[in-house]
């Protein structure tokens, strides 16, 4: 991006995900994220899924999200963009924010939530 371009809503979500993941307040990867929803002392407070994640792992994190009250999100970057963003070399589905103060800092660049309802198909099915 050169000097002259204005960062977009999704840079700027982006890069408060890799100052999230340098704080240590994101779970990363679906198994992971999955697994935190259910600690009760730190709980995660908003789920982030890449925009080719498969139906499988799609439902899997709307069934969790819906079960324990988790806001879902599906941003349009793929997973080795949200990989490379929070840090990592390979693809990663999804994370998992835990600190509300965080959330609230990444909140004004989140996409529209996901519906969670039984009758929500994936997103990427016809």
């Amino acid at each position: 991006m050169s000097p002259a371009q204005k960062p977009t809503p999704e840079d700027k979500l982006l890069s408060t995900l890799g100052l999230c993941a340098r704080a240590r307040k994101l779970v990363m990867g679906t198994p992971m994220v999955c697994e935190a929803m259910r600690d009760k002392r730190n709980p995660v407070i908003a789920v982030l899924e890449a925009s080719d994640t498969s139906a499988n792992t799609h439902k899997k994190l709307s069934d969790k999200c819906g079960f324990y009250g988790v806001p879902l999100y599906r941003l349009t970057a793929d997973t080795v963009g949200l990989g490379r963003a929070v840090g990592k070399t390979g693809a990663v589905a999804a994370v998992g924010v835990i600190d509300a103060n965080l959330y609230h800092a990444l909140e004004k660049h989140l996409p529209e939530r996901v519906e969670l309802t039984e009758e929500n198909p994936h997103p990427n099915q016809e």
